[in-house]
């Protein structure tokens, strides 16, 4: 019993160590950016007056703009012709919903430890029922004010609070109609902060290549491709992210990954509509932090990475996308790509794709939004990306990304649109019409 103690007490006493060391570490990281104008710019940006705001904007644009307050909340509607004031209820109510909108719709990623099939089912039938209700109340109750103001628009949203966690593409204002049949919708960490990156990016000459895609790692010794003549890994689904994983672990013995074998099929299919010849395609033990960090993907337009994301909501320099654990020897290696790590490469892409889990989360910092990888990659020179919110299925994942690249490279689409297509198709399927499916991933950044 003593020696438990004492165990107990020197583990308290390193963890307190390693967190005070992991604070001083963030803390020059960053003093390195803020020592960089373009970093000062975009996440301390000076606030733009109205005039300023409305020339972003194009005759088809609105902006949708939320505070969050402890008596009353407010959201300004903003076009190139028009600025309203709307009075909303205050932060405690509009949260509560927010947060009901966002469980319901997560269900189906959670996992409770000695749940029986039946209880799973019951439990996902019964979030089912409360999205609906949540949702509606929801968009009532911070959209329906600004209705008439709405009509066809494209709907660019600054969110606020809980609001960040919310896919205003699966509200309703009425009839249960999803805002994204009648609304192309486009979320920013602020308006000014996207006015700088525009400015920023002005007169970039496109990358000379197409695409890169870097998916299906290699996370496990266990893995067939670490096994001569083991068979594929069969098609479950499976979601990705990895939930209170030691971030920056990289040895075998502490992890257990599941490989998503729907992001090997993803990535070919999506290099099927892409033009031949001028393409990366880094799979299995190639879809490694090398790749990623060595300058090769700044060659290319659009950067796409399948794999497992990871999530730090109070260190957000910590959260990564993890890519190949393992080289072709079976040897151990780094394979997080963390927050740090792509505020530090050049990527003018055109478009980066996160499709994994939870990347388009992050910390939220008072008045600042949500820091996280979202960010990171448009200090790296990303124009726009396309992140998710929660746990995402692995499968309609694959079909939801196959339909958005054939939208930009086959039919000439915005990847705004070309998303908002893709989405809808799935809504429309019997399979995927759970916004759970279709609503997770969201459009950040430059939307013309």
């Amino acid at each position: 019993q003593v020696r438990a103690r004492k165990d107990s007490n020197e583990l308290a006493t390193l963890q307190r160590e390693i967190s005070a060391l992991e604070d001083e570490y963030q803390q020059v990281q960053a003093a390195i950016r803020k020592s960089s104008p373009q970093y000062a710019a975009l996440t301390q940006p000076q606030p733009l007056g109205v005039k300023e705001i409305q020339q972003q904007l194009d005759p088809d644009t609105l902006l949708l703009e939320y505070s969050l307050g402890s008596e009353r909340s407010y959201l300004w509607v903003v076009g190139q012709n028009l600025l309203k004031t709307y009075t909303l209820p205050k932060r405690d109510e509009i949260e509560k919903l927010a947060q009901q909108v966002y469980e319901s719709l997560a269900a189906r990623s959670v996992s409770k430890s000695l749940e029986t099939p039946a209880q799973r089912s019951s439990r996902i039938a019964q979030a089912d029922s409360q999205f609906q209700p949540a949702a509606t109340e929801l968009g009532r109750m911070i959209l329906l004010p600004a209705a008439a103001e709405l009509h066809n628009k494209r709907l660019v949203v600054v969110a606020d609070g809980t609001l960040q966690y919310v896919p205003f593409a699966a509200l309703s204002i009425a009839n249960r109609r999803p805002l994204i049949l009648d609304h192309e919708i486009i979320t920013l960490p602020s308006a000014s902060a996207f006015a700088v990156q525009r400015q920023n990016l002005a007169n970039r000459e496109p990358a000379p290549k197409t695409l890169a895609v870097i998916a299906d790692p290699v996370f496990s010794t266990n893995d067939p491709r670490l096994k001569k003549g083991a068979e594929a890994p069969g098609t479950q689904h499976s979601t990705r992210i990895i939930e209170h994983l030691p971030a920056g672990s990289a040895n075998g013995g502490q992890l257990s990954i599941s490989r998503l074998p729907f992001t090997r099929w993803e990535a070919d299919q999506i290099l099927a509509v892409a033009s031949t010849g001028s393409n990366l395609k880094a799979l299995d033990f190639r879809a490694n932090r090398a790749i990623a960090t060595g300058g090769e993907l700044s060659k290319y337009r659009y950067v796409h990475f399948a794999t497992h994301g990871y999530l730090d909501t109070t260190r957000a320099g910590l959260s990564a996308i993890v890519l190949s654990l393992f080289d072709e020897q079976g040897k151990p290696q780094d394979g997080f790509l963390r927050t740090h790590d792509i505020y530090n490469l050049k990527l003018p892409a055109e478009l980066v794709v996160l499709s994994a889990c939870e990347t388009g989360l992050g910390k939220d910092v008072q008045g600042e939004g949500l820091e996280g990888l979202t960010r990171a990659f448009m200090y790296a020179g990303a124009r726009r990306l396309v992140v998710s919110l929660w746990n995402v299925n692995d499968k309609a994942t694959a079909m939801l990304m196959q339909r958005l690249y054939a939208g930009m490279l086959r039919s000439n689409k915005s990847p705004a649109a070309a998303l908002r297509a893709a989405q809808i198709e799935l809504l429309h399927s019997a399979q995927w019409q759970s916004p759970y499916y279709w609503a997770p991933f969201v459009m950040q950044g430059e939307w013309r």
